[in-house]
């Protein structure tokens, strides 16, 4: 979750190295008591850390939005602001900075709250000068070994091309754009809203985001809410406690708690129930919840990237969608733009798609024919590229050549399959009869499939049910 005090800008520390060639690590030290407090900034200076000093919270967070810190060690028991709540600050001002607390009343109960709050460690007053610079040292030790991770796997990514680095194949410039935000988007802690049609690549995106985030080591986590009943969309969010319901015979674990320390992707938001977008909401902005039928409070750190095919601003005016939940998902909106806004991706796609299936089939295929590709490129793609996945997956199938070819494609793009007939209405029909008239008629067109109706008219599926109930009042 991203706090509203967050600084726009946070660097990645790194850790020393024992060459010395990296930056100096930064450890921040808040000790109300004075003489403590020199004492341990001699201790770290001589270790060859860059030391922040600080006498209380207030002190500590200022220079936690100042400067980038790896370590902050925070005594547990001091006046105006505690050791935990200092600890709850900077994890929602910063991902990258690992906390130990300092007590001298070194309780179980205190030390569990403490770890469950985030914390790295706890060490209890009065400690060996070794047994802290130990704990410091394990703490870098893991800073340096994940920031190598990292630069490993960017420059794997980057030898192996942007298919590997993104997960999205495209170079046209509207992709170029809405990537670019992504990129910047990334490292932040800020909830992204992915807007666009069906098929656009929503998931790809909230993968790429997460993978260029600071949260990359991190579970992804997605759920598609609009593919879950209502019914039970509440507990597989945020977890069930025994007996909650009928057929809950164990404690079951929601997405949120799958999620911790890593990026939750809920796709299809704009079909939330008003009753879970109530829950979504409290969660957005405490980073609390309960189990369905527990008491009690969770608390979770997960980056929340959600999506939809909707326009969520409509929505919110036809009292459909929360307005503050929309406020808070839309901190970052990115729009991705359909398949027949990038068409100079589309032969990069298909040649992408056409070996990826050929392989998966044990297909020998040499390419697909100039007659077959300008029929792919002047296609519209209502389907975007989820429709172009599935075509060259049916062209490789039944290709009786090596080579795709314009035979080979479905009949709605060769122009062989017949036209479909538009809707009249009388002048002075009311809108209500052409609503419910255009929905009939889309579900003919879908076999009934209301989900895949309302994606078609850009509307939420309660809203299909919605409008036809009206007609039986």
């Amino acid at each position: 979750m991203t706090a509203p005090d967050a600084p726009a800008e946070q660097r990645s520390p790194t850790a020393p190295s024992p060459s010395g060639g990296a930056p100096r690590a930064t450890i921040l030290v808040v000790d109300d008591d004075t003489a403590n407090l020199a004492s341990l900034v001699k201790i770290f200076e001589k270790l060859g850390l860059r030391v922040l000093p600080a006498t209380n919270g207030s002190e500590a967070l200022d220079l936690l939005r100042q400067s980038a810190v790896n370590v902050v060690l925070t005594d547990l028991m001091m006046p105006g602001m505690s050791g935990v709540e200092l600890l709850k600050h900077t994890r929602a001002l910063t991902a990258e900075a690992e906390v130990v607390i300092m007590t001298a009343y070194g309780t179980i109960e205190r030390a569990v709250e403490a770890v469950r709050e985030g914390a790295y460690d706890f060490i209890t007053k009065p400690f060996r000068r070794a047994q802290i610079e130990r704990v410091v040292t394990r703490v870098l030790e893991k800073q340096a070994l994940l920031a190598e991770n990292r630069a490993l796997r960017a420059q794997l990514a980057n030898a192996q091309g942007a298919r590997t680095n993104s997960g999205i194949v495209g170079n046209a410039p509207a992709l170029r754009k809405v990537m670019e935000t992504a990129r910047q988007a990334a490292p932040s802690q800020a909830t992204v809203l992915l807007m666009g049609e069906s098929g656009t690549g929503k998931e790809l995106f909230a993968q790429a985001i997460h993978r260029m985030s600071s949260r990359a080591d991190g579970p992804f986590v997605a759920v598609n809410c609009g593919a879950l009943p209502e019914s039970i969309i509440e507990a597989e969010l945020f977890g069930a406690e025994r007996g909650a319901f009928t057929g809950a015979t164990s404690t079951r674990e929601g997405r949120f708690s799958r999620a911790h320390r890593g990026t939750l992707f809920l796709d299809e938001i704009g079909e939330l129930s008003p009753h879970v977008q109530v829950k979504l909401l409290r969660v957005l902005q405490s980073g609390e919840f309960e189990r369905v039928g527990g008491a009690q409070t969770i608390r979770v750190d997960c980056r929340i990237v959600a999506a939809t095919n909707l326009d969520l601003a409509q929505q919110v005016k036809l009292g459909e969608f929360r307005e503050d939940l929309y406020y808070r998902l839309n901190v970052i909106p990115i729009t991705l733009p359909p398949l027949r806004a990038r068409k100079e991706d589309i032969p990069l796609l298909a040649d992408h798609f056409l070996r990826e299936f050929a392989e998966k089939n044990g297909k020998a295929m040499d390419g697909i024919s100039r007659r077959a590709m300008d029929r792919l490129v002047d296609y519209s793609w209502p389907g975007n590229v989820r429709e172009l996945v599935n075509t060259m997956e049916r062209a490789v199938v039944l290709a009786r050549a090596d080579v795709i070819d314009e035979d080979d494609l479905p009949e709605t793009m060769t122009g062989s399959a017949p036209s479909q007939e538009g809707l009249t209405f009388a002048l002075g029909t009311p809108l209500e009869e052409i609503e419910r008239r255009v929905i009939r008629e889309t579900l003919r067109y879908t076999g009934g499939d209301k989900r895949r109706a309302a994606q078609l008219l850009g509307i939420a599926t309660r809203t299909i049910y919605r409008k036809l109930d009206e007609k039986d009042d």
